[in-house]
């Protein structure tokens, strides 16, 4: 109990902590001048250093990015390049209605418009039938379809001329097809007057006058002449057509021939497709203008009354009648 109860600090390297070899190897390790270092000392009597000048002007942020440009810089060009699109379309057509109407006066002037078309010879015993103008009678916005409907026409007429070679290259091989040959001469004398006549004309009156009856009488008459194109397409035997049916039975006689052939096959076929566009892009030009079946009934039943052999036929029937109602009563 005298171990327990003896004090633990009377012992003599505890009394005089600071004699410790730890302590003291310390501080002789510690750098000069510690020992006298007072920091309340220092504090008061060390110079302050001279504070920063304070700027007076007012805090401005600098961005680290440029900000965006505005989306009104951006319309701005477009606003003005639609503009200057629209006012030149507008002085391209004033300048086409000026020429029109220079061009009108001057036909006026000269006795009124002489028929251009076909372009024949002046020698020619038979002069043109039709005045056709597609800058002068066509208004600027359809022009571009007139023209393309034209040069179909056209194509149509090269593609019954290549059937009549077909057919008479195939007769000149198989004797027995006679039949085709006089066939595809009929069909290139009769359909190429015919589809100028009845449905390539309506449509030019119709764009020029935009009448009603006249879009009614292209649509109807096209829908036959697209039938027409697939039958020939076809080319079913003894009809006259250099089809695809025609063309595979004479490949298997005469490779040439069958060749010339085929390549009248693809004409057609090629005259079918875009007669198929052309219509829908017509019909909605058609529905674009305005037009309707009351109207076209209203345009023919003006058409029919202003026609004078109607009016002197009515007139006569009139007549007729009104002589007959006489003589009847007593």
């Amino acid at each position: 109990m005298s171990e327990i109860d003896s004090n633990p600090f009377a012992d003599p390297a505890f009394s005089q902590p600071f004699q410790d070899p730890a302590v003291t190897q310390a501080r002789q390790a510690a750098p000069p001048g510690l020992e006298e270092y007072n920091p309340f000392t220092d504090a008061q009597t060390a110079p302050r250093a001279a504070a920063p000048a304070v700027s007076t002007q007012p805090a401005i942020m600098k961005p680290t990015e440029e900000p965006p440009a505005y989306s009104q810089t951006k319309e701005q060009p477009r606003g003005a390049a639609e503009l200057l699109r629209r006012q030149e379309e507008l002085e391209r057509k004033a300048a086409e209605l000026d020429r029109r109407e220079r061009e009108m006066q001057t036909l006026s002037a000269s006795g009124g418009r002489k028929n251009n078309w076909p372009p024949l010879p002046e020698n020619f015993p038979v002069g043109p039938c039709f005045y056709h103008d597609i800058t002068v009678d066509i208004p600027v916005e359809f022009q571009k379809t007139v023209q393309i409907m034209y040069y179909l026409w056209m194509c149509h007429t090269g593609t019954l001329l290549a059937n009549l070679v077909g057919c008479m290259a195939w007769f000149f091989v198989d004797v027995s097809r006679g039949v085709d040959f006089g066939l595809s001469i009929l069909w290139f004398m009769l359909f190429t007057p015919c589809s100028y006549v009845c449905w390539y004309r309506p449509l030019y009156g119709a764009f020029r006058s935009d009448s009603s009856f006249r879009f009614f009488l292209f649509f109807f008459v096209y829908i036959c002449q697209f039938g027409i194109y697939v039958i020939q397409c076809i080319g079913i035997t003894s009809w006259g057509t250099s089809g695809w049916i025609s063309a595979l039975t004479c490949l298997n006689k005469n490779v040439p021939v069958g060749v010339i052939m085929i390549i009248v096959a693809v004409l057609f076929t090629s005259l079918a497709t875009m007669s198929l566009i052309m219509f829908k892009k017509i019909h909605a030009l058609y529905r674009t203008t305005g037009a309707s079946f009351e109207r076209a009934q209203q345009e023919f039943a003006s058409g029919v009354m202003s026609n004078k052999t109607v009016q002197a036929a009515a007139a006569n029937a009139a007549s007729r009648a009104a002589q007959g109602a006489f003589k009847e009563q007593p």
